[in-house]
């Protein structure tokens, strides 16, 4: 009980520290063990769909966030030179972690690094020559008294551009303006 409480103060699961302990007992993967039948499926449905060959299991990738509950990925390159260009994996129990009246929902989520990304355009040679470079100043409407008409947003927009204007004519900043309304809770 007590290593079920360790666990829980940081967020991992009953079921988890039971697969977990139960892996850890393990002296060989029997071939019904759900994780190995798991890692089946995946490579059958990779093999499906024409991408097996690009699959590489490796038992060492671990992702350093404990709701993970199932597989975890990361991709690489095909010369496998970079650093991983995205990483994700399975949660279940993410919702629940965060918000405990909520029920659990299984989800897969990933993240990709965009300077990875951007290193492998370089490489590549297929970065666009014309991306504008980042807004060094950027400017939007804002109300401080609670524009809540339609009329109201007009004459802000109207104020936010005309200081984006001046800020282009009068300075080498490179301005951007932003007019989509954000809506605040």
């Amino acid at each position: 009980e007590a290593l079920y409480d360790d666990f829980a103060q940081i967020n991992i699961h009953k079921n988890q520290v039971d697969a977990l302990v139960t892996a850890m007992s393990s002296t060989s993967l029997q071939d019904d063990d759900p994780a190995l039948v798991e890692l089946r499926k995946l490579f059958d449905l990779a093999r499906a769909h024409g991408f097996y060959d690009y699959l590489v299991f490796d038992a060492t990738v671990v992702r350093g966030l404990a709701y993970y509950t199932g597989l975890v990925f990361e991709g690489f390159d095909r010369k496998g030179e970079l650093r991983a260009i995205c990483g994700g994996g399975r949660y279940d129990n993410l919702l629940t972690s965060m918000y405990p009246k909520v029920d659990d929902l299984p989800a897969v989520g990933v993240g990709f690094g965009d300077a990875v990304i951007i290193e492998l355009l370089k490489d590549k040679n297929l970065l666009p020559k014309n991306i504008s470079p980042p807004a060094d100043i950027l400017t939007f409407p804002i109300a401080l008294s609670g524009a809540e008409k339609e009329e109201d947003e007009h004459k802000l927009a109207i104020a936010a551009a005309s200081v984006a204007a001046l800020l282009r004519t009068h300075t080498l900043a490179n301005v951007d303006l932003v007019l989509e309304p954000k809506k605040s809770e």
